[in-house]
């Protein structure tokens, strides 16, 4: 076990993807230390959805068990971790509330942020949120990129604009495993920590509802979404977390002790 920024952290696996054990109130202190520091680091929000990209695609699993942070965004992970005899982690850290949580602390911390992902329309209506949550926060960038693939070209010059910005916390939301990569690759262009926040800003800025709070303990969040667009998720829901369900409990079977890394945070 190793402690920095009065944090003690130990990862556990499961299948394959690695977690951190760390609380709310620690995740949040060793970002904002981060960040005010200019550290170049990235964290990653993870759900079941991401815990099964990482299981089928080597390449992505690399990427998110490099994280600088990986913490859970889903109830249903944490109860497969003590399944499978893991130690932790033991509590939810909603990539909603962690973006919220995190806007407060650099708001009194004077750390600029930055805003990625979304559209022009729903990052308006995200920066007057938060301005008025947080009327402090200093919202350095807002960047709604194209929805394709971005070119070598186009990456760069986003690197160069939002490190010219001087934002030192990065919020990115173009969903999974899309964000990860991102993050991954621009690591070391960006003097910023970076944290894949996925749906947070259309919770945050009203563009979509989110789920209500009694949901999360019961792991009903997929749920509550998957009803309010199905269009969109069915495939996604129906797809990985039968999958999901099915190899924790071979792991389950297979395995005699839990997998743990000792990471530095």
């Amino acid at each position: 076990m190793s402690i920095t920024h009065g944090v003690s952290s130990m990862r556990n696996t499961i299948l394959g993807m690695e977690i951190d054990q760390v609380s709310p109130e620690e995740a949040v202190k060793t970002i904002i230390d981060w960040s005010s520091a200019a550290d170049s680091r990235y964290i990653c929000v993870s759900n079941v959805h991401q815990c099964m990209e990482t299981f089928d695609h080597d390449d992505f699993r690399n990427v998110v068990n490099s994280a600088d942070m990986v913490v859970p965004d889903s109830q249903v992970l944490i109860w497969a971790a003590r399944f499978l005899g893991c130690d932790g982690p033991r509590r939810v850290i909603r990539g909603v509330d962690l973006m919220k949580s995190l806007c407060h602390a650099a708001a009194e911390r004077n750390v600029a942020v930055g805003l990625y992902g979304g559209t022009d329309s729903s990052l308006s209506l995200l920066r007057s949120k938060l301005s008025d949550c947080y009327p402090n926060l200093k919202i350095a960038i807002a960047i709604a990129p194209p929805f394709r693939d971005l070119t070598a070209k186009e990456l760069c010059n986003h690197a160069e604009i939002i490190e010219r910005s001087g934002v030192r916390l990065l919020f990115v939301g173009i969903g999974c495993p899309k964000q990860e990569k991102w993050m991954a690759f621009q690591s070391t262009r960006i003097r910023a920590v970076m944290i894949g926040v996925g749906a947070a800003f259309d919770f945050i800025g009203g563009v979509t509802k989110p789920s209500p709070a009694w949901v999360h303990p019961m792991g009903l969040e997929w749920l509550y979404r998957l009803i309010r667009e199905p269009r969109r998720l069915w495939k996604r829901y129906f797809k990985t977390n039968p999958r999901f369900i099915l190899h924790v409990l071979l792991e389950k079977i297979g395995r005699r002790r839990p997998a743990r890394v000792d990471r530095l945070l």
